[in-house]
């Protein structure tokens, strides 16, 4: 079971922290008393991402370093002190892996070796590496559990399997404090519409009465981003879990086109999927079905979903209301 521990004056690394589930990990971090350091990728502006948008007071409490996790030397100067390292940086979007394969390999493998070295280098206390349940293509047996074979249906889902094996085999020949969590589809506010929820509501709150979709039929796992974020600071916190591989998911299950409807019913439009003539995944690469078994968080992390999707919905879609102009309408999920 999960063991409480104070993150006051603790210093702590998050990588990635400048995207959709690193910057509120690393808000809540700072909520918490750590001292943040939030690695965000160089960019000629100078852009921490979603931290940018955080009001003054919690900005400055937290340490943004810009730099890049492919550069080995960068990434162990960023571990020095730390006490706990969650590394979230990778290349994310499975359409963009089918053509820019070696920027995924070097980013989500690569960078992934650079943070193993950097932390057995530095003796951080905890390693807590950011996986996904895509892993595990469609999968052979539902709900699914850990020990499901891995199947690798896309350049990302390869990349992140072998990043995944880096951090086991460290585990084993090092000793290294790892912990590789799986979360199944999260969601929530300052998501990018590479991601369906963020795809549709956007498109609905915009008034459209027709939206534009990939397939209907594939159903996920969806996670409110809160409670993914507890599951990380469970798996920081929990002693005796070295080397687990541990799921973050509700365990049940809806359609693309039951999202829609749901999605349809939070914002009060009525509407309809528009057909696309050009699928961005190919046929082979679909997931059709990603639903956990997350009996190993409970029993490990003491960790429990708290928000349902609906609720979850309601609260995305009305941060959304508010941030509309951030947002491109005309991107589309596939």
């Amino acid at each position: 079971m999960s063991a409480s521990l104070s993150w006051t004056g603790r210093r702590v690394l998050v990588t990635g922290a400048g995207g959709f589930i690193g910057s509120h990990l690393t808000e809540c971090l700072s909520r918490l008393g750590a001292q943040a350091v939030a690695f965000c990728r160089y960019n000629s502006q100078g852009s921490a991402g979603w931290l940018a948008r955080l009001p003054r007071e919690a900005r400055a409490a937290i340490t943004v370093r810009f730099g890049d996790i492919r550069d080995q030397t960068f990434v162990e100067g960023c571990c020095e002190r730390i006490d706990t390292v969650f590394h979230l940086a990778a290349q994310v979007s499975i359409p963009y892996s089918f053509g820019s394969v070696q920027d995924v390999i070097d980013t989500n493998i690569r960078g992934t070796f650079n943070v193993l070295e950097a932390v057995r280098k530095r003796g951080c206390r905890r390693l807590v590496h950011t996986s996904t349940s895509e892993v595990y293509g469609t999968p052979q047996t539902i709900p699914i559990t850990e020990s499901h074979p891995l199947t690798a249906q896309s350049p990302y889902s390869a990349s992140k399997i072998a990043a995944d094996k880096l951090c086991e085999s460290y585990a084993h020949t090092y000793g290294l404090p790892v912990v590789t969590l799986r979360p199944f589809n999260t969601y929530g506010p300052r998501q990018s519409t590479r991601a369906v929820i963020p795809t549709i509501l956007t498109q609905l709150l915009a008034g459209r009465q027709e939206v534009d979709l990939g397939s209907l039929d594939p159903r996920r796992d969806f996670t409110y981003v809160d409670d993914t974020v507890r599951g990380f600071l469970a798996a920081a916190a929990t002693p005796g879990i070295e080397g687990a591989v541990v799921h973050l998911g509700t365990g049940l299950t809806v359609s693309i086109a039951e999202l829609l409807a749901l999605c349809c019913e939070v914002t009060s439009v009525r509407a309809v999927p528009k057909a696309v003539s050009e699928r961005m995944r190919p046929p082979h690469s679909e997931v059709w079905v990603l639903q956990s078994d997350r009996a190993r968080a409970r029993d490990l992390l003491g960790w429990e979903p708290l928000v349902p999707l609906r609720e979850g919905l309601a609260i995305t879609c009305a941060w959304l209301r508010e941030h509309l102009s951030c947002y491109d309408v005309g991107q589309r999920h596939d």
